[in-house]
């Protein structure tokens, strides 16, 4: 519980410190060209339930001003903006005068222009107060970048001093990869560290070089190769090779059951042979996928009744846990760490080139996103919280919400009516034909896009909520 409790107060921050910058984007674009920003809220008061607000009569009191008066609509005057908290965390808005959105006072745009409302505004100042959110989210990241290199520095296991070399799945294999190999380059760059991006980096390649057996082999991959594949693959494209041997055995597990210890080495699960912890790891994986939901208790038992070859001679039968585990952790190679500390001065350049080259990864990834394997792997709230740690780690929890900031400014610049990048394309074709749309096609298309929203959101719920329950 503790646990679930810490993911979530991360998640919690993260969203509110990229809200807050988000949406100040908008509200300092607005200012700048003299927009009337009526509301600045964290979070959405959905039905006017607000949890905060500086138009409260006790905070109005609390700072010795009188309350809010009404106008003849009975919305609250304009007496500068007001700023709250909702009581929904999905997301929070600004709501800026004279402007058709989610938020937009349709009385209001019944009335005259003003000079002080969006819609009054040349085309190019709306475009930059619709882009100022998504600008400020790519800034916030750079900054982040910046700051964890400059306080914590970089670590990382070069792939020369990853002593076993790397673990291949078949397709990888056929492709010209053989376990052991140690990444050198990838189309000439040296290859930093091994992560996710090598395998980004590998799909768009057109040469690998290796380190096989201490001499350099080029390998020429093949056209169109998908990430996605090589990512979701089971075993995996591509991981660091870990040789199996029992570290420690975790009491009252099936391990513990048959006196398994620490220093035995595994080598064969049902008479299939297995050379490393990859394989084993595979080899308990392939054991559950017979069962459906239609599986018995007993099918589940039999499928769980193995026989282990232990030290290469001794043969133990063992039931495994029904999630297919047996019990022990294994030795890990101690592998030589690298850190890269960075001045203040250094931290600027390296903090932008990291954040550049995130942001790139993340847009080249996009066109997995309109295929089949793509949406099964959007992620939703309960996604999102799955990706920070147990435990309360300040640089894990910035690069994190760096990367959310680059993926909130991303998604954000996608055509999509409702969002931002929508926003920009009306302007953008404003600025082009010299023609307004009417406010009755933007009205229509705020509609059009808050379903869109709406429905992907939910989307990204189900596949949370699949994942869960093994769907």
């Amino acid at each position: 519980m503790e646990t679930i409790i810490i993911k979530i107060a991360q998640v919690i921050v993260a969203f509110a410190i990229l809200i807050i910058l988000h949406e100040g984007g908008h509200f300092l674009a607005a200012k700048m060209f003299k927009i009337r920003v009526e509301k600045f809220y964290l979070f959405f008061d959905a039905w006017n339930v607000k949890l905060f607000s500086t138009y409260m009569p006790w905070f109005r009191r609390l700072i010795g001003k009188a309350p809010i008066e009404k106008d003849g609509n009975g919305n609250d005057k304009y007496t500068g903006t007001e700023y709250g908290i909702g009581w929904l965390p999905l997301g929070g808005y600004v709501k800026i005068a004279g402007m058709i959105d989610e938020s937009m006072d349709k009385e209001q745009m019944k009335q005259p222009p003003q000079p002080w409302e969006f819609r009054t505004k040349p085309a190019w100042q709306r475009l930059i107060v619709m882009l100022g959110g998504i600008i400020v989210n790519f800034i916030t990241a750079f900054i982040i970048y910046i700051g964890v290199l400059f306080a914590w520095g970089e670590s990382f296991v070069k792939p020369t001093d990853i002593t076993y070399g790397m673990k291949f799945s078949e397709q990888a294999i056929a492709d010209g990869f053989r376990d052991g190999d140690r990444f050198l380059s990838i189309d000439g760059t040296p290859v930093k560290s091994w992560s996710m991006n090598v395998l980004r980096d590998i799909s768009n390649a057109k040469e690998v070089t290796v380190l096989r057996n201490n001499k350099e082999v080029t390998l020429t991959m093949p056209e169109k190769m998908n990430m996605l594949d090589m990512a979701q693959s089971n075993p995996p494209y591509a991981d660091i090779l870990l040789p199996l041997c029992i570290d420690s055995i975790m009491e009252g597990t099936p391990a513990a059951s048959v006196g398994l210890k620490a220093g035995d080495v595994i080598s064969s699960i049902n008479d299939t042979e297995i050379h490393d912890f990859n394989e084993f790891i595979y080899q308990l994986s392939l054991l559950s996928e017979p069962l459906t939901e239609n599986s018995t208790a007993a099918d589940s038992l039999r499928q769980r009744s193995i026989t282990l070859t232990v030290n290469a001679t001794d043969t133990v039968s063992v039931v495994l846990t029904p999630d297919f585990k047996l019990g022990f952790s294994n030795k890990m190679p101690d592998y030589k760490i690298t850190t890269k500390e960075y001045s203040l001065l250094e931290s600027v350049p390296a903090g932008i080139a990291y954040g550049w080259n995130k942001l790139a990864s993340y847009v080249n990834d996009l066109k997995y996103l309109f295929t089949a394997q793509g949406a099964k792997s959007m992620s939703g709230i309960v996604g999102i919280t799955n990706i920070f740690p147990d435990k309360w780690d300040w640089e894990r929890f910035w690069m994190l919400t760096a990367l959310l900031s680059i993926a909130l400014g991303v998604m954000n610049v996608l055509p999509i009516p409702a969002l931002d990048g929508g926003h920009a394309v009306f302007a953008i074709y404003e600025i082009i034909t010299r023609r307004k749309p009417s406010d009755k096609l933007l009205e229509h298309a705020q509609y059009v896009g808050f379903i869109i929203i709406i429905a992907l959101m939910v989307f990204a719920t189900w596949n949370d909520i699949a994942r869960i329950f093994g769907w």
